[in-house]
């Protein structure tokens, strides 16, 4: 690859081309590693986690394109740290532990794979659970090696552990007893609520902004690239936190509002004082993300990126179903613009495609 894709048929070539069968290839290696597992509880939440949340590694991994020549070195960290993050977060969420203790152990395994020094710990330590036969450390290593071999490390490692632990914060708050998630993220907001840019923005968008591991992904992606320059490193971190991190996470909440009533389970986008409300504040992120994107090398690309999100999470099957928010994703679809329409229709095409042809056969379909 010699430039990256500035428009979305040129991105998209370079999605099916290029990136997803990296993606099929990693994933492939990990599920047959996951098989292995011991643990029965472990092993199942492992392959959950891959054979549910594999849109996530696929998503995340158009970030790779910006890494030119490197792009499947990027691919490799990318699906080893969201694979990471999608099986806590089975484990967090479908497990019956409520501790806070056990949260924060089982996430310095995040920390640990975006740290290149340091002794691993022992990650399942407050857990009945543990013998997982090496999996989670084999990811985090897999995460340290190819960040051992960047050049220029250094000049990102503190925006990734800091957007690292504002992910894992949220993932402790958000697991603990019911009664005591929303004062502890309102405690934390309040902490942090000072350094952001938005003087309007509520407890349950911060929570959304950090819940997202693409300003990660985009930080990784250009430290491998030949030109990189030390002062892409905060201009990353702010282009991508608060806002198109906040949007990513916003908009795969709002897919998900009727499933989390009848899970009970916590969904910011229930925060907001109506659907008006909620609209209004989806624009406000758009607009910002598009702002801070402009002072970002290939601000194009970045855009794709946010039009890509709308298109791709306001395709989802979920929303059919949903008649508020199949009203109100329609609306957002109309006030985003032709390139979101594009990834709309690209996102409906490729899940008609996944329904034809079952995951495996389409892994194999992608993996040559």
């Amino acid at each position: 690859m010699t430039s990256i894709p500035q428009m979305p048929v040129s991105l998209m070539y370079r999605v099916y081309r290029k990136v997803l069968p990296q993606v099929h290839r990693e994933l492939l290696y990990w599920k047959k590693k996951a098989e292995s597992i011991p643990n029965e509880e472990l092993r199942k939440q492992a392959l959950a986690s891959i054979d549910d949340k594999t849109f996530h590694c696929e998503g995340g991994s158009i970030m790779s394109l910006v890494a030119l020549g490197n792009y499947q070195r990027a691919t490799r960290f990318i699906v080893a740290y969201q694979t990471i993050s999608d099986y806590l977060d089975n484990l967090c969420d479908r497990s019956t532990s409520l501790d806070a203790s056990d949260f924060s152990a089982l996430h310095e395994a995040m920390e640990d794979a975006l740290s290149i020094k340091g002794e691993l710990r022992d990650y399942y330590r407050e857990r009945p659970d543990k013998e997982d036969g090496g999996y989670l450390i084999e990811l985090v290593l897999t995460c340290r090696e190819e960040l051992h071999q960047l050049e220029n490390y250094e000049d990102i490692a503190g925006h990734l552990l800091e957007l690292c632990r504002y992910y894992c914060d949220l993932q402790i708050h958000k697991h603990v007893e019911l009664s005591e998630r929303v004062p502890r993220l309102q405690n934390w907001f309040n902490h942090h609520r000072n350094e952001l840019p938005d003087t309007d923005m509520q407890w349950y968008e911060f929570s959304a902004c950090t819940g997202s591991t693409l300003g990660i992904f985009c930080l990784v992606s250009y430290a491998l690239r030949d030109d990189f320059k030390p002062e892409f490193a905060e201009i990353i971190r702010n282009g991508y936190f608060p806002y198109i991190q906040g949007l990513h996470i916003l908009l795969d909440y709002f897919i998900d509002q009727e499933e989390d009533r009848k899970e009970g389970d916590l969904n910011f986008c229930f925060y907001y004082e109506n659907e008006e409300a909620l609209f209004k504040r989806m624009k406000h992120f758009i607009a910002n993300a598009d702002h801070y994107t402009a002072k970002l090398p290939h601000r194009n690309f970045h855009k794709l990126i946010n039009r890509g999100l709308l298109g791709v999470y306001l395709s989802d099957e979920k929303i059919r179903s949903q008649q508020g928010v199949k009203k109100l994703a329609k609306d957002m679809i109309k006030s985003a613009g032709p390139i979101s329409f594009f990834f709309y229709l690209n996102g409906r095409a490729y899940r008609t495609l996944q329904k034809w042809m079952p995951r495996v056969g389409l892994a194999k379909a992608f993996v040559k």
